[in-house]
């Protein structure tokens, strides 16, 4: 690895903090990281996401072993994540409202428009409000994940992963808004299999060309003085 690599990924890292915090995704409390490479990533700092300075750079963790001193003791679910599906490049751990507020009903977004196609047939359901602060329970929560790309944790908040940050903070702001409709709809009483896309729809809208995570990225990270053109 690189020096230039590592800050790099260092500054995309807090980039992508300020912009959870920025879209409304995290608040006091949430962490993001990036793949380094087989063995290790970058966690970004200690300390509301918001509030990360330009510069700040986060902690180098290593996928096996323990964690650094000073790293929150979460970041264990970036650690079993990683080691599980080397092809996952990003993790988010985010406090979505509306996406908190539905599974305290123990339920999770269903695709019932384009945003929430890219998580059908639904985000898995973590049915535990406590927090993670042993690798025993992180292992548990990245095998409910599994091979998908957003995990709903009931009163804690939720997990999405994605090939990069850009993918895996454009997902966590599609994972809010599929819970905003979902929310909207109960409202209303029209959260039936009516108001559901068919499969063909919901393939159909699983659309990622067209720069699709990359303009989310953009829109999250407008005026941060460290992001960068992708």
């Amino acid at each position: 690895m690189s020096k230039t690599s590592l800050e790099q990924t260092q500054r995309r890292v807090r980039t992508a903090a300020r912009a959870l915090a920025r879209g409304g995704l995290v608040h006091a409390y949430g962490h993001c990281s990036a793949r380094l490479d087989r063995d290790s990533f970058v966690v970004c700092a200690a300390r509301p996401m918001g509030t990360i300075a330009i510069g700040e750079d986060g902690t180098v963790v290593p996928v096996n072993g323990a964690l650094p001193e000073g790293v929150l003791g979460e970041v264990r679910i970036h650690q079993q994540i990683y080691a599980r599906r080397p092809q996952v490049g990003a993790v988010c751990r985010i406090m979505p409202p509306q996406t908190g507020l539905l599974a305290l009903l123990r339920r999770t977004p269903r695709p019932r428009h384009g945003f929430g196609a890219y998580f059908a047939p639904g985000p898995a359901l973590w049915d535990d409000p406590r927090l993670l602060r042993d690798d025993a329970a992180a292992a548990r929560l990245a095998e409910t994940l599994g091979g998908g790309n957003a995990l709903v944790m009931r009163a804690n908040g939720a997990v999405v992963v994605g090939a990069s940050l850009i993918e895996a903070v454009a997902l966590s702001w599609f994972l809010e808004e599929a819970a905003r409709v979902e929310v909207g709809l109960m409202q209303m009483g029209q959260d039936g299999d009516h108001t559901l896309l068919s499969a063909d729809e919901t393939t159909a809208r699983q659309v990622v060309a067209g720069r699709v995570y990359e303009r989310m990225w953009e829109y999250l990270t407008d005026g941060d003085p460290e992001a960068e053109s992708v």
